[in-house]
């Protein structure tokens, strides 16, 4: 088990990049089974869920060539070619157990049946952040024409040929639609989602697979149709910034007093999100295609029209991003004013809170959903504490929270931010922070 220890105060100033997209090449890297040629993908973070799909697509067969030695802000490039796949793998005690303990191993199952007609995934890990159910996209196979079975902790899809037909997804699920989508590029016939997730990570996934030879319209909407072709070819595609990781250095400009420039951010696919962070008085001025946000000694929340409490929820894209919610709930707390924070999607994400009412944040946690955060206007500065990351989003929220408390914090369990963040010790350092991992 690793521990970042942090000194918190220090002014966070420079310019930084944002890695690939975490959620974007979970769902690109498992498309690279949908082919036996080769396929090129550039900016791959170096982290810990992309690392461990790329072991389970070697475990599978997959040929996979490092172009580009890892960088911390590079990123790097990754050729592979999916000519050899091994079926039986699916079966062995390994596979379970690395598929097991990754939630993006559930995006194997569409490409897996859309070429090879059979598929087997465990129950998969990921965050701890409450249910998280895949009913979605396992009634998508059922009404391509698989059959699936749950047996032994593993769900087993199979199917002799899929057809083409229309569905009415009961959820936007970003992986769920992704799936479905890699599971009809080969179907018989034509195949039209309504209800489909519209985040980028499905528009780029989409527009990879169009290079590929797939025949998908209505890109970018949440109504797809998609006619199935006979196979496809190889491609290059290009992950977009994370825009998590934007969303989290706003954030920790904001809490730190910082001056930083994420360079880069491209910013036309970034939704909401500098338009939330406005609203919490932080302000994100846009040059060109990268953000800035200046140093403030103060920033103040606004109000609605009507002069009542500012809400910031989490909804479908376009809305603001769920994985989102808790930096803007550590921002708050620094901030002047109060405003009500409501993760609607998951019910376990807000837990986290505890640890930052420990640092001496003004936070009444209303229900597992909703948080009112009574800013302090940094006349209170949060104390350092020891605490434990329990997923990836609340665990920078907290490392934020520590970058600009008074004293040493200690954060442990780090492990969860490293599936999400690449070398963000490192990073951090580059622009002042005083943090060091601990073994």
């Amino acid at each position: 088990m690793s521990s970042f220890e942090i000194i918190g105060g220090h002014k966070l100033r420079g310019e930084i990049v944002p890695q690939g997209a975490k959620n974007e090449a979970l769902q690109v890297l498992c498309a690279v089974l949908l082919t036996s040629e080769k396929v090129r993908i550039e900016h791959v973070p170096d982290i810990r869920d992309v690392n461990k799909l790329i072991d389970l697509l070697k475990l599978l067969g997959v040929s996979v060539r490092e172009d580009v030695p890892s960088a911390c802000e590079s990123g790097r490039t990754f050729e592979f070619q999916a000519d050899q796949v091994n079926l039986e793998v699916l079966q062995s005690p390994q596979f379970r157990e690395q598929a097991g303990a990754l939630r993006g191993s559930i995006m194997l199952v569409g490409p897996l049946l859309s070429r090879f007609g059979q598929a087997v995934v465990p129950q998969p890990g990921g965050d701890k952040i409450g249910r998280r159910r895949l009913d979605t996209h396992f009634i998508g196979m059922e009404r391509l024409g698989a059959t699936v079975e749950y047996k032994r902790g593993a769900y087993m899809v199979s199917a002799k040929k899929l057809k083409g037909c229309y569905m009415l997804l009961d959820e936007a699920s970003v992986t769920g639609t992704a799936n479905i989508i890699m599971a009809s590029v080969m179907a018989r016939g034509t195949t039209t989602i309504m209800n489909a997730a519209c985040e980028p990570y499905v528009y780029q996934l989409c527009n990879m697979l169009n290079r590929m030879g797939a025949k998908i319209s209505g890109v970018g909407s949440n109504l797809l149709t998609i006619r199935g072709v006979k196979e496809l070819k190889g491609c290059e595609h290009r992950l977009l910034p994370d825009m998590i990781e934007v969303g989290s250095f706003i954030g920790m400009a904001a809490m730190t007093e910082g001056d930083i420039t994420i360079k880069n951010a491209q910013v036309q696919h970034l939704g909401l999100i500098p338009q939330v962070f406005r609203r919490l008085g932080i302000e994100v001025w846009q040059k060109g295609d990268d953000l800035y946000v200046p140093a403030q000694e103060h920033y103040e929340i606004e109000r609605f029209m009507d002069g009542s409490i500012m809400t910031v929820a989490d909804a479908p894209w376009p809305g603001f991003t769920p994985d989102l919610i808790s930096i803007a709930l550590v921002v708050a707390t620094q901030a002047k004013g109060s405003v009500l924070i409501h993760q609607k999607m998951f019910e376990s994400r807000l837990f986290f809170v505890d640890k930052l009412i420990d640092m001496g944040a003004q936070i009444i946690l209303c229900d597992p959903h909703r948080a009112t955060v009574i800013g302090l206007d940094r006349e209170h500065k949060l104390r350092g504490v020891r605490m434990v990351s329990p997923d990836i989003r609340a665990g920078v929220a907290l490392l934020i929270a520590a970058l600009s408390a008074e004293g040493k914090s200690r954060i442990d369990n780090i492990e969860q931010i490293d599936r999400g963040y690449q070398h963000i010790d490192e990073r951090l350092r580059r622009l002042g922070a005083e943090i060091r991992r601990v073994e």
